[in-house]
């Protein structure tokens, strides 16, 4: 694709040859001649006079200085997104791969009462228990499980090696990774007298609204009674433990290796970086975000806040701790110093009396 056409694609201004071909995409530090990279975070524009890129998607606002240090020439294509820009060049360079054949692969296992809506396409060694339901234009891929009474909504994709067990509702427009667990049993054990536990049943369900997506190896309980909820729009990364009676609220996005004990709710549009550990019974505020490696003790009332540390506070009062820890090691010393002066002085002061008797 020639720089020109690219242009056109991405409704951009070219400052440069734009005849020149691009055949790759690339970050820009890693960048090769025939490449196109982008710059979007200010904290990489020192790369801008070194990049071996042959062209760059660029804002249109800003003037960067490091361009006039390049010593060869680069292609500028000004946008006024770089990065949005740059995630539909991605398709255009890399489309998806192809989708799973319409229809049931021969290998699959489906229960006489299921309802697998005929736009939907199963592959290969999926079993679909009783009265599941499956709507239309959904991809269920190789070795997933669907248990019984499980409802997929439309347009949803599930990739291999992905259960969903019993009873478990799946809104429309949802990605499941895979190896990804939806309803298994919630962590519930009741201690008895000689030292041993007995299991709580855990008979509730797992509810995943529209517009969800769920990373790769993540664990979604099932409710003791009653529900866990995913609410639209939200997104969870990898690895990420969803405990029984959660519930997260809509556009909450949540990373990798965090872990979320049961009956805890969650507010809308709330970040939660990685291995972030929250407590149970516990409610966090709409717009709320949580620095990674933070460790939630207690409930978060009010909106907009920022949290960092373990237990977590406020962010500004965290940072503040911090540099006070820092100076720990030299106000020690001092300390220490202090001590000796006090001794001695002392000790000066226990002579003097003497003398004076």
């Amino acid at each position: 694709m020639t720089v020109k056409e690219l242009a056109r694609f991405v409704n951009g201004e070219i400052t440069g040859g734009d005849e020149i071909e691009i055949s790759h995409l690339a970050k820009i530090e890693e960048a090769q001649p025939g490449d196109i990279t982008f710059l979007s975070n200010p904290k990489y524009a020192k790369y801008l006079s070194s990049t071996k890129a042959t062209a760059i998607l660029i804002s249109k606002d800003i003037e960067y200085k490091e361009l006039a240090s390049r010593q060869n020439p680069i292609v500028l294509v000004k946008v006024e997104n770089p990065y949005l820009s740059f995630l539909k060049l991605i398709d255009v360079f890399y489309p998806e791969p192809q989708p799973l054949a319409k229809g049931i692969h021969p290998s699959a296992v489906i229960a006489a009462t299921a309802k697998i809506d005929g736009d939907a396409a199963i592959g290969a060694n999926v079993v679909v228990g009783d009265r599941a339901i499956v709507k239309s234009n959904t991809a269920i891929w190789h070795n997933t499980v669907i248990g019984d009474d499980v409802e997929i909504g439309s347009d949803v994709l599930i990739y291999p090696n992905v259960s969903i067990r019993e009873r478990c509702k799946i809104g429309n427009h949802v990605i499941i990774h895979s190896g990804t667990v939806v309803g298994s049993d919630g962590f519930g054990f009741a201690p008895k007298p000689d030292g041993t536990y007995e299991k709580i049943p855990q008979r509730g369900s797992v509810v995943i609204e529209d517009d969800v997506e769920i990373g790769s190896n993540c664990s979604i309980d099932r409710a003791t009674l009653g529900e866990t909820r995913i609410k639209h729009g939200s997104k969870l990364d990898n690895l990420v433990q969803v405990a029984h009676n959660v519930t997260i609220g809509e556009n909450t996005v949540i990373a990798a290796q965090t872990g979320i004990s049961g009956s805890t709710k969650i507010g809308n549009n709330c970040i939660l970086a990685g291995q972030v550990g929250i407590v149970g019974h516990i409610q966090i505020s709409n717009r709320t975000t949580i620095a990674a490696q933070s460790g939630i003790s207690k409930s978060i009332t009010q909106e907009g806040k920022t949290y960092f540390g373990t237990p977590a506070l406020e962010i500004g009062d965290m940072r503040r701790i911090i540099v006070s820890q820092r100076q720990l090691p030299e106000l020690l010393k001092e300390f220490e110093t202090l001590k000796k002066e006090i001794a001695e002085l002392k000790s000066q002061r226990l002579l003097i009396e003497k003398e004076n008797k």
